[in-house]
């Protein structure tokens, strides 16, 4: 590929500088390497980068032997939304449960335990929390990723979060400016728009940025969607007016802007990922994340490229690049600061707490376990059951590869316990359900059913032929529940089933 100017060039430096891209494999290849050194100030990780905190640690030095101050990101909610455990599942509970408890001082010491883990590994931005407010139960890519629908515990849990993990020297990224839960489409793969009038969006949406802004976000993640109250034509990601009239100008906010990934479709599909970026600098965007898709060298002097060709043109002026790039590297130094601040420090370690923090190590599981909800009058779990998983294809956000459930661990407890999953294609759904049970007691296991009718319709007939049988919801719980047991967990991280599995047997790991 054909360079438009020298490597060493500013424009060019300052253009590498706003890119926050990600990269396949489990070691740093040399391109990434090689445009670090040239001034890329920011890499994206993902669960294909992640086998051990051993070799993320390996990762991340070696990426900081090439530039000491190199932001490492990472989309780690915790919840649902795990990289840092991709293979197993989150030792953390995800925001829905963390906001059906309610107590901001647990959110806090969820986040900062969390925050001290990925900076133990080098990790110093994390794309979180989720400051969307699931208005729309509906909504494909939030759910459970919220901290709820209500607006004032949405942002009261948003600060207390941000405050937890800046604590352990981590960026926050708060997200979804301005608001992506009354959307229902995933804006993966489409344009959504969310066609409410001004008053609710302050009254709504916009609360939690605003509690964020006040907490200190060190960083703001924009949303791929069309709020024409705000901005008729262009996407929240790509206006100047919602990006610098309502973040910078009304909310006040100085921290720096991050992009949702430009390769998602509301992007690439209607301006190209090149036309995207462009825009969005220019809108008011500093940083641009790509990688959870496009993950190669030739992406990164794409944009790189359009990027310098823009300042070249006119389209986006030297100082507003500039000064992108100049936040991404306030924001690196920050990181530094802080985190030279914390070793210093020295907290003494107490017995059963993290490191320097005074938070119990087993804050995550402490967490889910106050998060699971039992009703019901039917007895609880004494012998070996069935555990009948209703799976249904995953959000990209969230992806496919983690595990979720419960069975592993009811195994775990009672030996015997056998598991099968099913899904909306398998015929006589119900009849190999009761085949595979035999005697045994069945546990349905549901991720959402409300969005999912085809699971509201095997329970009906489930429950009418086994009456005896628990049902699990790990998603969005349903107002009525049903089964002789009902176990509302609020999220499907691993220690969520486990909190499960330990409430319908009684038994604690």
């Amino acid at each position: 590929m054909t360079t438009l100017v020298s490597t060493t060039d500013t424009v060019t430096r300052d253009a590498l500088a706003v890119l926050q891209p990600g990269f396949t494999g489990t070691t740093a290849p040399d391109w990434l390497l090689r445009r670090v050194g040239e001034g890329l100030a920011s890499v994206g990780l993902f669960g294909r980068n992640i086998t051990s905190p051993e070799q993320l640690t390996a990762l991340t030095a070696r990426l900081r032997a090439e530039r000491d101050d190199v932001l490492v990101a990472i989309d780690e909610e915790g919840g649902d939304v795990t990289r840092l455990e991709v293979t197993h599942g989150s030792s953390f509970p995800g925001n829905f449960a963390l906001g059906s408890v309610d107590d901001v001082h647990l959110t806090r010491a969820v986040a900062q335990e969390l925050g001290r883990r990925l900076a133990e590994c080098g990790v110093n931005l994390n794309w979180a929390p989720s400051a969307d407010v699931n208005s729309n139960p509906g909504n494909p890519v939030i759910g459970v990723r919220s901290f709820g629908a209500d607006t004032r515990l949405a942002a009261r849990h948003t600060a207390a979060y941000i405050e937890g993990l800046q604590a352990a020297g981590v960026a926050a990224c708060t997200k979804h400016f301005p608001g992506h839960g009354d959307t229902a489409v995933d804006s993966h793969l489409a344009m959504p728009r969310i066609d409410v009038d001004l008053d609710t969006l302050h009254a709504r949406e916009l609360v939690p940025f605003r509690a964020a802004i006040a907490a200190g976000s060190k960083s703001v993640m924009s949303a791929h969607i069309l709020l024409p109250a705000l901005d008729p034509d262009r996407p929240a990601t790509l206006s100047p007016q919602i990006l610098t009239g309502l973040l910078r100008q009304e909310l006040g906010y100085d921290g720096l802007i991050v992009t949702d990934a430009v390769e998602m479709d509301a992007i690439a599909g209607a301006y190209g990922i090149e036309r995207g970026s462009v825009l969005a600098l220019a809108a008011g965007a500093d940083a641009i994340c790509v990688g959870g898709g496009l993950a190669d060298e030739e992406t990164v002097l794409r944009l790189r490229d359009a990027l310098v060709a823009a300042v070249r043109g006119g389209e986006l002026t030297e100082e507003r690049l500039a000064d992108a790039a100049a936040r991404v590297r306030a924001l690196a130094s920050w990181t530094q600061r802080v985190r030279g601040d914390i070793r210093e420090s020295g907290a003494a370690v107490q017995e059963g707490t993290a490191p320097g923090t005074g938070v119990s190590s087993d804050i995550g599981l402490i967490a889910a376990r106050r998060a699971v909800r039992v009703t019901g009058s039917g007895d609880r779990l004494t012998e070996a059951a069935y555990v009948a998983s209703f799976g249904a294809e995953a959000n990209i956000a969230v992806g496919d590869e983690t595990p979720w459930g419960i069975a592993a661990e009811l195994e775990r407890i009672l030996p015997g316990t056998g598991t099968d999953t099913y899904t909306a294609g398998t015929t006589a759904v119900v009849d190999a359900i009761l085949a595979a049970a035999g005697e045994r007691r069945i546990v349905a296991v549901v991720r959402d059913e409300h969005r999912h009718p085809w699971m509201g319709a095997a329970l009906d007939t489930l429950l009418a032929a086994r009456p005896e049988t628990v049902v699990v919801e790990m998603g969005l719980p349903q107002s009525d529940p049903r089964g002789a047991l009902y176990v509302a967990t609020h999220g499907a991280a691993r220690v969520c089933g486990q909190a499960a599995a330990e409430a319908l047997t009684g038994t604690k790991s």
